[in-house]
């Protein structure tokens, strides 16, 4: 599980920041057609908000696998081992139950979109919610992860 969690985390990681230049490049055409070119091209907002729903979502999945999500850690730090790896348990658990809410009305949300129309792009409506759903599968996988560590003792409950 450990080799496809890396691989994932790493396609999500290549995909963001490529999506992160795309869209610096889709802004920078808006601002030179507005600007330079008296003509703003009307698809370049549009596909900005795409592409910064999933770098934002995906580079918060492999934040919440590499424990970069927020977290209130003075007391489980300082505490011992079956109150720290509880404490470390019961995060894993609310981040695991916010990835599956986050996947399951995003897909909700997908699918009761899809019949809609993007106006400017052409794309079906339920594309604005892919975001959502890939995010939230992916921090429910990583969340998995996370909770294996921590039940089979690669994890000590530091790393919630």
């Amino acid at each position: 599980m450990r080799r496809v969690s890396e691989t994932l985390a790493t396609l999500a990681l290549w995909t963001s920041g490529i999506g992160l230049v795309l869209m610096t490049i889709a802004v920078t055409w808006q601002v030179f057609g507005r600007y330079v070119l008296n003509s703003t091209p009307t698809w370049t907002e549009a596909l900005s908000i795409q592409l910064m729903g999933w770098f934002i979502l995906l580079g918060a999945a492999v934040g919440v696998r590499e424990s970069y999500h927020l977290g209130f850690d003075i007391l489980r730090h300082a505490l011992p081992g079956l109150p720290a790896k509880t404490m470390a348990a019961i995060s894993h658990l609310v981040v695991l139950a916010f990835g599956l809410a986050m996947t399951w009305y995003g897909w909700d949300l997908v699918v009761g979109t899809w019949t809609a129309t993007i106006p400017i792009l052409g794309w079906p409506g339920g594309i604005d919610f892919m975001p959502l759903l890939g995010g939230g599968a992916l921090i429910s996988f990583f969340t998995v992860e996370h909770l294996i560590a921590l039940a089979t003792g690669r994890d000590d409950g530091t790393n919630a």
